[in-house]
């Protein structure tokens, strides 16, 4: 968005003096004709952009001349960052409270032409990640993890185990996971000797440490957390293969994305589908949602349930 690539020159050119158009280019993923465009907006808009020739030369702010971006202070900027990935867990809570006094600090930066855009967008826009029928559940320690994260800091944490009982850990924090508002430590594990990834809600408690630590170069957060998700993945398919074959007429773009579909074949003017539904007891509770569209062929047992649950039905509604 052109707003925030203003805002990142701006930045960029404040915290390092000066910089070539090919290099904010590469920075911000953009060409160098876009650069040159948001560079003459930021001049009509008053601010002193200086281009200067040659080997040495670059654009920089005219000597003397602040935006005062420095009022950004690193927290700050963190918060921003994973505001532009998506990673914010809402108002009221102290993450909010700190990016919204980021944003305060930065709509002070922008030239006048630009604020309205900022006011209309607030007015215009509203994200709203909570579920439907419940609240996300509440995170206590998130900004104390998050810190140590940050500064490579050590920490024990009162971790409940998914089937019950509780342990604790002495952890180096790697790095900070978000999959559908759910939020993912990665961290080595000094109990087990390895590289964990625990589910921040369930950490119960958090003992800050002063200790130090440096991440192995050979550790890289984003292949570690696909190949986990990919692992995971595999095991449950093992895990939860139950095939089911149903009759429709014609799948629609809709039955196709809810179903994980295996297999198909016309027969005459139906379509038989070899849906994955993981078990008897998940396909008993997601084939209701199919009748009237889809007849269930196989498995008998499954067929069975649907006859009887129709049977159910009739009788609740006969005269």
């Amino acid at each position: 968005m052109r707003l925030h690539r203003l805002v990142a020159i701006l930045l960029l050119l404040e915290s390092r003096g000066k910089l070539k158009a090919k290099e904010l280019a590469e920075a911000l993923e953009t060409s160098v004709r876009s650069i040159y465009r948001d560079v003459d907006a930021l001049a009509e808009a008053g601010v002193p952009i200086v281009s200067a020739p040659g080997p040495a030369g670059g654009l920089s702010l005219m000597e003397g001349y602040t935006v005062d971006l420095k009022s950004l202070h690193h927290e700050d900027v963190v918060h921003l960052y994973l505001t532009g990935l998506g990673i914010y867990s809402g108002a009221g809570t102290e993450s909010g409270h700190k990016l919204q006094s980021a944003l305060l600090k930065l709509e002070t930066t922008l030239p006048d032409e630009y604020k309205p855009d900022l006011l209309k967008a607030r007015s215009r826009f509203y994200f709203d990640d909570t579920p439907w029928w419940s609240e996300r559940p509440v995170i206590p320690y998130l900004e104390q993890i998050r810190s140590a994260v940050w500064k490579s800091h050590k920490l024990i944490i009162h971790y409940c185990k998914p089937g019950g009982g509780s342990s604790i850990r002495s952890v180096q924090p790697y790095g900070l996971v978000v999959k559908q508002g759910e939020w993912y430590l990665a961290a080595y594990c000094e109990e087990v000797g390895e590289v964990r990834t625990f589910k921040c809600e369930r950490i119960a408690a958090v003992e800050p440490m002063k200790e130090a630590f440096e991440i192995p170069a050979d550790f890289s957060l984003e292949p570690y957390w696909k190949g986990k998700s990919d692992s995971f993945k595999r095991s449950r398919k093992e895990r939860e293969h139950y095939p089911v074959v149903l009759r429709v007429k014609e799948p629609s773009a809709n039955l196709r994305s809810k179903l994980e579909i295996l297999h198909a074949a016309r027969e005459q003017d139906t379509v038989l589908l070899t849906v994955n539904m993981y078990g008897y007891e998940a396909a008993c509770q997601d084939v209701l949602e199919l009748i009237g569209c889809a007849e269930v062929v196989a498995p008998e047992e499954l067929r069975a349930f649907v006859r009887d649950k129709l049977h159910e039905l009739r009788s609740w509604y006969a005269d």
